[in-house]
């Protein structure tokens, strides 16, 4: 049988670095809050002429280059956004574009921060399928342009960045299982309301709706529900213990909300990778970057069992169990 194994990782987090504290234009008893509530210390902006394809090229040449792949090589570019862009086309396509990935199909996916566990999902399967030997899957998010600056509930908690995962085809390991769920009523929880053919950029009258927005509190206590039930339910069908996984890498939305799951699983939490203090919530770039680094800081190693999961927009949320 074919399996999806994962030969190289990349990511790439943009230069400047906003501090808590470089948020001055909020108040100063607000700003004590945002590490206290979600254990966010600083988060990265992309530069105003940089846009998410961008940051997504970086992920993905940083990627190949570990992997000595050539560019050409690759058969399929999946692209994970919810920060594209432009409406249309897919932001993958300018991606293979800059990459001189020539002979790649290339398209976009959309499950806001879900995007990550659903599209290692789509290029395992891809691979599984034999219709491609090389399979890129890229994560990029800008949200410091689709975010108001002055909404204290958003901006404060996200970052910009981008991951890239090689996935080739192999004989063991790689991607185990995957399980994927939606739960479409909650659609409107997380959102950008206008833009769109639901209210098109001239029925917008509130500038506002121009931007990212959330219920903060339904989505904590769906992402702690959700993200613990998903991974049990993926370990379930796996035949797979708890105590055999070296690391999960979750959603890095929140630390409580890490916290939480791994009290409500009974997993100590230094299983768990963590970088939400560093790079704030960078959507469905956040669980290809933190596997990057988990990688390279050398958490886990060649044959380690990983469980990477997911909860977002849509509402959306998932789990994908690798063997490394």
């Amino acid at each position: 049988m074919t399996h999806s194994v994962i030969s190289s990782t990349g990511s790439y987090l943009p230069a400047k670095e906003v501090r808590n504290e470089d948020l001055d234009w909020f108040p100063a008893e607000a700003l004590s809050k945002i590490s206290e509530k979600t254990g966010v210390y600083s988060r990265r902006h992309g530069a105003p002429e940089e846009c998410t394809s961008d940051l997504g090229l970086v992920a993905a040449r940083r990627c190949l280059e570990k992997a000595g792949i050539a560019p050409d090589a690759i058969d399929g570019i999946i692209l994970s956004t919810s920060s594209p862009d432009r409406i249309q086309p897919a932001t993958a396509a300018r991606v293979q574009h800059l990459l001189g990935a020539r002979n790649a199909f290339a398209l976009d996916i959309n499950s806001v921060c879900s995007g990550s566990v659903f599209g290692i999902s789509i290029a395992d399967s891809l691979i599984r399928s034999g219709s491609c030997s090389k399979v890129l899957f890229i994560a990029a998010e800008m949200y410091s342009k689709i975010l108001n600056t002055r909404d204290f509930s958003t901006f404060p908690y996200f970052g910009d960045g981008a991951g890239a995962i090689l996935f080739e085809q192999g004989k063991t390991g790689g991607v185990l299982h995957s399980v994927l769920r939606t739960a479409g009523e909650g659609s409107d929880v997380i959102c950008v309301p206008g833009g769109g053919t639901m209210m098109p950029f001239h029925q917008i009258t509130n500038p506002r709706s121009a931007y990212f927005k959330m219920d903060g509190r339904a989505v904590f206590a769906f992402a702690v529900e959700k993200g613990t039930e998903v991974i049990l339910e993926l370990l379930h069908a796996a035949r797979i213990a708890l105590s055999d996984i070296t690391l999960f890498v979750t959603h890095q939305a929140n630390i409580n909300i890490i916290n939480s799951i791994a009290a409500k699983l009974g997993v100590p939490t230094d299983r768990f990778m963590v970088n939400l203090d560093r790079y704030g919530n960078t959507a469905s770039a956040s669980v290809p970057i933190a596997l990057d680094e988990a990688i390279g800081s050398g958490k886990v190693q060649p044959g380690d069992l990983v469980v990477t999961v997911a909860f977002g927009g849509g509402l959306s949320w998932g789990a994908n169990l690798l063997q490394l």
